[in-house]
């Protein structure tokens, strides 16, 4: 199967792409990354560690891995007025996974540019003011971790 576009011509940037790495283990840098995100504006109404399920479940071996689902439910809601598809996309991720003991990576994409990108969200000034506020939130947050 080959896919409608090439994913390596879409530049990082259309999709929001964040990336940074804390030197610290991996339990305090979840602490910190949601202090981060909550102070920047996001509640985090969801968490997860998949490496810890599929540990369990499959004997995965898998490193620390952690999801902080981010949200800000004033922005959701003004979404959710704009296209209800977007929901399939919530809430924004943060993810941090031990790249090795005492160095954590912690990455988000913008699921509000993806949404515009598939087509869920429209390409217009009221999506770019939604794509705006949301990205300078994580720019906030992404400037204190």
């Amino acid at each position: 199967m080959s896919l409608p576009i090439d994913p390596a011509a879409i530049d990082p940037e259309h999709y929001g792409e964040k990336r940074a790495t804390l030197e610290m283990g991996h339990e305090e840098a979840i602490e910190h990354v949601r202090e981060v995100f909550t102070d920047a504006g996001f509640g985090v109404p969801v968490e997860f560690s998949p490496s810890e399920l599929l540990n369990e479940k499959v004997d995965a071996d898998r490193d620390p891995y952690y999801v902080l689902g981010a949200c800000n439910p004033a922005i959701a809601d003004r979404v959710l007025d704009v296209t209800t598809e977007m929901g399939g996309l919530f809430p924004c991720n943060v993810i941090v996974w031990e790249e090795e003991p005492g160095t954590q990576v912690v990455y988000h994409v913008s699921i509000m540019k993806i949404g515009r990108l598939l087509g869920i969200a429209p390409d217009d000034e009221e999506w770019q003011a939604i794509v705006d506020e949301t990205s300078e939130l994580v720019e906030t947050a992404y400037a204190n971790l």
